[in-house]
């Protein structure tokens, strides 16, 4: 798989997971999406959720879906940590606005909060551990 071998040749800290357990991981995290987003969605077409709750929903998928392109395809971690650190700003902001509506997805998405936690001080470590210097100016 081209993002295993693209992984696996980052300088990354000795407490990075392998590289198999991202997929095991994230296969349960879509699953959670899948049905607290989803309800959530559904909520706001059935007109009971504002347009405002349902926007960091919307984002936190965009910015999700970007990362593998701009880590794996475009092999820019400047670009993959500015993108993980929305996916995080855009999941807490999620989880706030929905609480007083509907306040298991807050908690089912806890998980997902917590991974992405991980994955933001990972993605931020591997950028700066891969970022070489050349004449005083770092390039990735």
């Amino acid at each position: 798989m081209k993002t295993h071998a693209t992984y696996q040749h980052l300088k990354k800290p000795t407490w990075a997971p392998p590289a198999w357990l991202f997929g095991p991981v994230w296969s349960f995290l879509y699953f959670v999406m899948a049905i607290s987003f989803g309800y959530a969605f559904c909520l706001y077409f059935a007109v009971r959720l504002p347009f405002l709750v349902m926007l960091p929903f919307l984002l936190n998928v965009i910015f999700n879906v970007a990362f593998t392109p701009l880590q794996f395809g475009l092999k820019n971690n400047t670009l993959a940590s500015i993108d993980v650190v929305l996916v995080l700003a855009t999941l807490v902001w999620a989880m706030l606005a929905v609480s007083r509506y509907v306040f298991w997805i807050t908690i089912i998405n806890i998980p997902y909060l917590l991974w992405v936690c991980f994955a933001t001080v990972l993605q931020l470590t591997i950028t700066v551990m891969n970022r070489r210097v050349t004449s005083g100016v770092f390039v990735k």
